[in-house]
Parts: C-alpha cells; sequence; structure tokens
C-alpha cells in the first residue's frame, strides 16, 4: 500500500486501522482516494476522492484534467465517427462534474446527467436506482426526446465503479427504451471485487452489445467480516459524542474537533449575513498578476483546506498508457490537458488581471456574473458541444467579474459549488485560477452525511452542517460542506443556481452563515437555472390532400396554413416595396396567373424533351446522397422549388433500392435563414445527422450560404447540432455544392411554373404579424387552380423514366464519386462581374440560371435578359415570356450559364412591360 503523500500520512489510515479496510490495487490509489465512515445502511466506509472536487477542496486545473484526459481516452477508443454519434451521461450528483469534463474531452457528443431534482413539465425519459446511494432516485430530463434514442455509443460516467450495478440498472432501462450495439463506462477508480468484475460482461453478452470501461486507476477495497456493523458502531459512537459536544457541530467529536479560527465579535452580524450587490466591473478587466496555470499544491502551501493531507500532483498518462482502460495496470495520474488540447476557451495561458475598485470587507458579497441567456447551467437537460462553445466564449468575462467581488489581498480562494451544480462552478474556478494572483481551491456541497474526524489520516476533516436550501422533492433536510471549516480560506465564493437562492440559504442557520463563521468574506454568484421551454406543441406536418395536391406519403410539409389570408400584391407595388426597403420579398405573394394555353404547351413540349435528363440527374444525386451522406437520409426538401425534387428523389430510392425515404418540406428565406421551429421539430423526431436538405438548383448560391449561416446560428441559440448544410440539388450550375446530378445549366421544367408545379402551394410567407416565435413559416394552398394543377404529371413523367436510365445512373453515379466535386464558386464570381458591367451594383438583383431567369420573368420586375449565344430550345420558354413582357433578350457570348435575368435596379412602372402592366402567363 502506498503511504504517500500527506506528510506521510494516507487519509484513509484511520479507517484501515480500525476496520481492517484495505485498498488493494494499482499504487496511485492511494493518491487518489482516502476513506471516510457514513450512516448507511448497506455501506458504511465511503471512498473519497482527492480529485473529484466533491468532498475534498483540490485545484479546479487537476479536477477538470481528470474528466477531460478520460474523454480523451474514450475519443481514442471509439473513433472521431463513432464519438460524433456518441452521448455522454453522468450520474448525480457526486459525478455531474466530472461527467461533463469527460464530455468535454471527447468534445464531439451531448452530454446529460441525472438528476433527483424533478422540474415541473419537462418529462422523464427514464430512472434508474442507485442501491449504495444516500437519496437513490434519479431521473432522466433531457430537453431534447430523441437525446438518448440515437443508436450511438452511450458513454456513462460515474466517479467509482464498484458493484457496477448502477451501471447496470441504467443499461437494463434505457436498453429496453433505446436498444444500442455499444456502450462505454468511464470512472475514476474501477473498484470491483473479483466477483463484480465479470457481471458486466456477462450483461452485455446477455442484451448483445459490447461494453467497454475506461478508468485512472484499478483496484479492489478489502472488507474483513463484520466490516459494516463495526462500522456503524463506530459512526454512532462518535457522532452520540458529537452530539454531547454541541449538537451541529462544524467538524469531529470532542477531541477531534478543529481548532477554528476565534468567531467575530459581532455575533448577530455572524448569524444574519448582510448582502450586498456589487457593481458590474468592467468585463475586460483582470485581477491581480499574470501567471501560469498552477499545478497541484505543494505540501508545505497545503491551500486544499484539508490540513495537513497536501500531496503532489500527479502527471498526465501518455495516450499510449493503457487506453482501454484495463484493470490493473499501474498508470500516472492525468492533471489538466496540455493546453494544446483544450477546447476553446479552456485557456492555460496567462491574461491580464481585472483592475477596478475592491469589495469592503462585508460578511457576504453577492455579484452578478451575467450569465448567458438561454445557456444552460449543466447537464440536466442536456448540454450539447453548441452550449460548450458559447460557455467557452463568456468565461473570461465572468471569471473578471467574478474576481473583481474578491479581496485584494486575498491569497487563497475557495470556489464551493452546490450538489449537482458542479461544472458551472468548475469552469468558473479554473478560468479565475488563470487570472488572479491568489491559490484557488475547489469543491461543492453535498446531501451525503459522512462523520467527519479531525485526523490526518482521515479523508473528511471537518464539516458544516446546514438545512437544504432548493425545496427539495423529498423534503427538508441537512446539506453539508466538508473540509471548508478552519481552512483558512481568505474568501469562499459559493456558486449555486437561482432555485437554491431561497429563504432558507440566507438564514441565520444557512450556507452563507455557516461559512461566513470561518472565513472573512463569502460571495455568491447566482447562475439562472435553465428550465426548458415547453412552447405548444408543434403541429404535424401538412399533408395532401388538405394541403398541396401530392399524395400523403409523398411528402409532409413543415408549414402553417395560410390560406385563407390575403397576401398577394401587384408585381409592380412588391417590387417597389422590396428595393425600397419597405418590405421583405417574403412579407408578401405575387398574384398566381394561371398559364395560357400557349405557355402549357411550351411546358409539356419541355417535359416530354427533358424526362430523360432529370430521371438521369435525379437517380445520380440520389446514389451520392445515398453513399456519402446517410444510408436512411431524411430528405428535406426547401419550400417550394427543392419540393418536387425530393419527391422525386424519394420515388427513385424506392424504385432502385427498396426504400421508404421520410421527405418534408421547410421554409428557408434570404435574409431570414430557415424555419427555426422547422428544424426543433426534425431533431425532435429524426437524428439531425441523417437530414438531407435538398433543392432544385443553385443560382449564384445564396440560398447555399444562407442555410449554411443559418444551420450555425441555430446550434448556437438552441444547442442541437449534427445538421448539415450541404444542400443536395439536382443541378448546380453555379458551382456551389458537392452533392448534385449535374453541373448543366439546363431547363428543369419544373422551374416554367409557379404552384401549378408544386402541389398548388405558395412560395413561403414569413410576416412576424402571422408568424408567431412557435409557429411554421406559412404557405397558401391554391386549390381554385386544381384545374390547371400538373404537379403529379410531372412527377410521374420523370419518374416513369426510371428504368430506362438506370445503366446510365449507376455509370454517372460511380464518375460522380470519383470525381473532385469541390465547389468553385464560379457562378457567384461570374454574377459579381455581372452586377458591375452592367451597373447595377446589386448581386441580388441578378438571377443566373434558366430556373431564377423564369422566376424573375414570372414575379419580378425584369430589366432584360441574358441569353448564352446559340442557346436552343431549353430558353424558349424563357423568350416567350420575354416577349409577353416586352423585355429585351440579349445574347451574350461568353456567359457561364445558359442564361440570366437582371431585375430592373430602378423600379419605374415602365420597367414593368410596354403598357406599364404586369403581363399574365
Amino acid at each position: 500500500m502506498n503511504k504517500a503523500v500527506n506528510d506521510g500520512v494516507w487519509s484513509g489510515r484511520w479507517v484501515a486501522e480500525r476496520l481492517g479496510v484495505e485498498l488493494l490495487g494499482d499504487p496511485e490509489l492511494t493518491d487518489l482516494l482516502g476513506l471516510a465512515l457514513r450512516r448507511n445502511p448497506k455501506r458504511a466506509h465511503l471512498l473519497v476522492s482527492n480529485v473529484l472536487g466533491k468532498h475534498v477542496p483540490q485545484s479546479p486545473t487537476v479536477v477538470y484534467g481528470y474528466g477531460f484526459t478520460l474523454g480523451r481516452r474514450v475519443r481514442e477508443l471509439l473513433g472521431t465517427e463513432e464519438s460524433r454519434r456518441a452521448v455522454v451521461l453522468g450520474y448525480a450528483e457526486t459525478a455531474t462534474g466530472l461527467g461533463h469534463a469527460v464530455a468535454d474531452g471527447i468534445a464531439l457528443a451531448p452530454y446529460l446527467h441525472s438528476t433527483r431534482r424533478p422540474v415541473p413539465g419537462v418529462a422523464t425519459a427514464g430512472g434508474f436506482e442507485e442501491s449504495h446511494s444516500h437519496a437513490t432516485s434519479h431521473l432522466l430530463l433531457p430537453e431534447d426526446p430523441a437525446l438518448l434514442a440515437g443508436e450511438g455509443p452511450l458513454v456513462l460516467v460515474d466517479d467509482e465503479f464498484s458493484t457496477g450495478n448502477t451501471v447496470l440498472n441504467t443499461i437494463r432501462d434505457l436498453h429496453a427504451r433505446y436498444p444500442r450495439g455499444r456502450y462505454v463506462v468511464v470512472a475514476l477508480v474501477d473498484m470491483r471485487s473479483a466477483a463484480d468484475a465479470g457481471r458486466l460482461d456477462e450483461f452485455a453478452a446477455e442484451i448483445g452489445a459490447r461494453v467497454d470501461l475506461v478508468a485512472a486507476a484499478s483496484g479492489t477495497v478489502s472488507l474483513p467480516a463484520g466490516v459494516l456493523e463495526k462500522g456503524q458502531e463506530l459512526v454512532a459512537r462518535y457522532e452520540s459524542e458529537s452530539a454531547g459536544s454541541g449538537g451541529r457541530s462544524s467538524a469531529a467529536p470532542s477531541g477531534l474537533v478543529a481548532q477554528f479560527p476565534a468567531p467575530p465579535k459581532d455575533k448577530a452580524a455572524a448569524a444574519t449575513p448582510s448582502i450586498e450587490t456589487t457593481p458590474t466591473p468592467n468585463p475586460l478587466g483582470a485581477r491581480g498578476t499574470a501567471r501560469p496555470t498552477p499545478t497541484a499544491p505543494h505540501p508545505s502551501d497545503n491551500p486544499s483546506g484539508a490540513r495537513g493531507t497536501a500531496r503532489p500532483t500527479p502527471t498526465a498518462p501518455h495516450p499510449t498508457d493503457n487506453p482501454s482502460g484495463a484493470r490493473g495496470t499501474a498508470r500516472p495520474t492525468p492533471t489538466a490537458p496540455h493546453p494544446t488540447d483544450n477546447p476553446p476557451g479552456a485557456r492555460g495561458t496567462a491574461r491580464p488581471a481585472p483592475t477596478g475598485p475592491r469589495p469592503k470587507n462585508n460578511r457576504v458579497t453577492q455579484v452578478d456574473i451575467r450569465w448567458p441567456k438561454n445557456l444552460p447551467d449543466g447537464g440536466r437537460h442536456g448540454f450539447t458541444p453548441g452550449h460548450r462553445i458559447r460557455l467557452d466564449r463568456a468565461l473570461p468575462a465572468m471569471a473578471a467579474r467574478l474576481a473583481e467581488a474578491l479581496p485584494e489581498d486575498a491569497t487563497r480562494i475557495h470556489i464551493l459549488g452546490f450538489e449537482e451544480l458542479m461544472y458551472a462552478p468548475l469552469r468558473l474556478a479554473r478560468e479565475l485560477e488563470q487570472i488572479v494572483d491568489a491559490g484557488v481551491t475547489y469543491s461543492t456541497t453535498t446531501r451525503s452525511p459522512v462523520l467527519a474526524v479531525d485526523d490526518p489520516g482521515y479523508a473528511i476533516r471537518t464539516r458544516l452542517t446546514f438545512p437544504a436550501h432548493d425545496t427539495p422533492a423529498d423534503g427538508p433536510g441537512d446539506r453539508y460542506a466538508y473540509n471548508i471549516a478552519g481552512a483558512g480560506f481568505d474568501a469562499v465564493v459559493a456558486v449555486l443556481d437561482d432555485t437554491a437562492n431561497t429563504p432558507e440559504l440566507h438564514a441565520p442557520d444557512g450556507l452563507l452563515a455557516r461559512l461566513a463563521e470561518h472565513t472573512p468574506h463569502v460571495v455568491l454568484a447566482v447562475i439562472p437555472s435553465y428550465v426548458p421551454e415547453r412552447p405548444a406543441m408543434l403541429p404535424d406536418p401538412l399533408r395532401g390532400p388538405a394541403f398541396s395536391s401530392y399524395a400523403p406519403e409523398e411528402v409532409g410539409w413543415l408549414l402553417q396554413d395560410l390560406s385563407d389570408v390575403t397576401l398577394e400584391a401587384p408585381t409592380e407595388e412588391r417590387e417597389e416595396a422590396i428595393q425600397s426597403g419597405g418590405a421583405h420579398y417574403a412579407e408578401s405573394l405575387p398574384v398566381e396567373y394561371q398559364p395560357s394555353e400557349q405557355y402549357q404547351q411550351l411546358f409539356h413540349t419541355a417535359l416530354d424533351e427533358a424526362a430523360d435528363r432529370l430521371a438521369l440527374a435525379v437517380g445520380a444525386v440520389t446514389e451520392l446522397v445515398l453513399a456519402e451522406r446517410s444510408p436512411h437520409p431524411v430528405l428535406v426538401s426547401l419550400a417550394r422549388a427543392g419540393t418536387p425534387v425530393g419527391v422525386l428523389m424519394r420515388r427513385w430510392a424506392q424504385h432502385r433500392h427498396g426504400l421508404d425515404l421520410p421527405h418534408y418540406a421547410v421554409s428557408i428565406v434570404r435574409g431570414r435563414g430557415i424555419d427555426a421551429n422547422a428544424l426543433r421539430w426534425l431533431a425532435a423526431h429524426h437524428d439531425p445527422a441523417d437530414v438531407v436538405f435538398v433543392d432544385g438548383w443553385t443560382g449564384k448560391g445564396a440560398i447555399t450560404r444562407e442555410l449554411t449561416e443559418a444551420i450555425r446560428e441555430f446550434e448556437e441559440s438552441d444547442g442541437i447540432t449534427g445538421f448539415d448544410p450541404e444542400i443536395a440539388v439536382l443541378a448546380d450550375p453555379g458551382s456551389c455544392v458537392r452533392t448534385y446530378g449535374t453541373r448543366e445549366d439546363f431547363l428543369i421544367p419544373s422551374a416554367c411554373l409557379n404552384s401549378t408545379v408544386s402541389g398548388l402551394i405558395s412560395r413561403t410567407v414569413l410576416r412576424s404579424d402571422l408568424v408567431g416565435p412557435h409557429d411554421f413559416h406559412g404557405a397558401k394552398f391554391y386549390r381554385e387552380l386544381a384545374g390547371a394543377d400538373v404537379s403529379v404529371d410531372f412527377l410521374d413523367a420523370v419518374a416513369a423514366r426510371f428504368p430506362e436510365v438506370s445503366d446510365a445512373v449507376t455509370v454517372l453515379a460511380k464518375e460522380l464519386l470519383a470525381a473532385d466535386r469541390t465547389p468553385t464558386w464560379e457562378g457567384w464570381a461570374a454574377v459579381e462581374r455581372i452586377s458591375e458591367e452592367y451597373g447595377i451594383h446589386d448581386v441580388n438583383l441578378v438571377k443566373p440560371g434558366v430556373g431564377e431567369t423564369t422566376r424573375v420573368l414570372l414575379r419580378r420586375v425584369p430589366w432584360k435578359i441574358l441569353a448564352r449565344a446559340g442557346a436552343g430550345a431549353d430558353l424558349d420558354h424563357v423568350r416567350l415570356l420575354a416577349e409577353q413582357r416586352g423585355v429585351p433578350v440579349e445574347e451574350v457570348a461568353e456567359l457561364p450559364y445558359t442564361c440570366v435575368g437582371l431585375i430592373h435596379p430602378k423600379y419605374t412602372r415602365g420597367a414593368t412591360g410596354a403598357d406599364g402592366r404586369a403581363v399574365a402567363v
């Protein structure tokens, strides 16, 4: 047994000598663990971690480093792709922070921890029992119901892996609901007995899944016969002596009580601490002198607060050191990750210290650190990689505000978290550790009662007892903070959520008062407790025939029906409003004219001539999606030009592969982004990684860029990740995407018409008086145009050619898969050049490609049409429309598109046509 390092005293010696308990296994076990006793009918002894940040104050860099390094090992074990599909689950209350740090180390996986706090309005996704725990019931309350429903690995994180019962209970419950093929168990220490060691493998074989284990150290606890009874007797004796010596003692029984500093003279002030709200400091400031990231304290410094128990900081493991976590192999213990491994914002470099006024010597000071709005305070409802990015960005300013509230002469500062709220205080403590010229340690309060004995060979030297202050579901009771009393901290910062900021917290016997008895400065930082917004349930998708002329299985529209609202406006009025900045194009609709007989005939001729090319492109792009994006994609077309293409891709998947792919249509609006509620609905019903956005064609790539930016903003605001903004299109003449059927600019007949080739659905509408924050974008169903509807005719004509082009699709798909399809954005460059050459100076008024040119002629105020010299039948309908509207067609020798439509840059009524009116087509 390793007796290091605490002045030669192991912090488990006291229990070991009295009960005969031994730790056997890796030599670093006694560096990681001490022993204590507790009143528990199932297990009297308690393994007390020195690096968890729960009972023993420790450097936050050390605490975070252990979890982060374990996460890195998990990522090495799983690989990048499997890590991206993984979900990390931590255990309340002890391992909530550890699990979160593991998720940070993996970096790609969302995190959820169990909780003992029911949250009204949040549905339970599962639960389990922890048989040996002081409080056994665990709830799972993810904001996203689909979080636990994926097929990727589930990573379960606990501070110790003892009997394995908790993990087995968890897997049993979740596997019955959401079966998956792989689990990874992560723990600081694996302390299973030989009898328990085989149970995990047996259980894995029973459910048909793989289960891996990753641990920082491993061993067993040797328990002699009768240890439970002897432990209970010992606890009872010492507790009775404690009660006889003063009741709610801050420390151990008489004769072993720590020698605390004398209490303040003004006992009334100590009993009822005052709360002072300090002015918010300059967030760019920083306190003290910059210094490198601290390592563990030197034994002579002993900043841990556990008097006489300081030990050297272990070093980080080499990546090749036993990555599987196999039991019995000694490994160095990790400290913080190397700065180059840190996630963004987890800095190891020194920063300037904050400057500004110092707080007065009041008993309790409250500081507003300005926690970011709508950022979860932890993993109770889920914490995504997007949330971590937001937190990383906000931490420096929050730590600077916290530093301003600390006394200038403080040399020993302790950050005290609150029960399950471990991660946010830990990250704040670690950030503070980088910027203040003082020793910073970290631990949290707990609901677990542990006997305190002031002996260097005992892990829990002192105990503060105070009433619960978060109105717990199981009723009032005592709560505890260990190794704080008598530690000599110059300041203690209590970080808790607003649910715990109750009168009980501020009571004469509350936590703040108890802390004030043992430190001259108490700082209170309250973080808003994140509760998921539960808006009215988003409706199911609209389907035909009630909405659209498509069959109900062909597409579900994630839109709201605005058919009864008058939204149409004359073309010239719309153009004037749009170009003047008075209205957005999505706030109204162009008048839906029925096409003339001549134009309808032109459409049918074009469809007959282009059906083979369309079928070939549909087959090719679908094969690329199945090969590169997902074997079971969820097609999400951008309404409305993308919707006929999405239906055809779905039909190809059925024809060629027998797949029944889900297909939805959503709204995206240039300048306003994609419908976020539609994304939320999709994330709740499907894996975002399977979603493939579909459009008809690319022009200059504006929608491609719009979607990319919209997805980025959505990830930051909602924390839902996995959506790939890469659009799959039938034709990519602008060279804007990698997933396409062709890069030719040819006539796609569905571009010739408006609603009558798109299921009789209008372009989408986004107007604040019609679309609320929890509504889908809107659209209209033009039932009255049913007589001119060719939507299904278009689909059937193209799908009828699938058998004929099947072999050609196979060849084309292989060629595309082998080709360099990196976007060149040639179209955007051409549009910028044309905009300048024609004196328009606005790329939004240049619409390249056959499809976009047709839209200009049907919906906008055209100025002129540029046509590639020699363009043939692909432009017959464009020439007809231009003739009807009195728009000149100018042939251009070198044009990267078949044609380009120019919207009139300076609106006048004369620009709408020879007679000053829009022409019905």
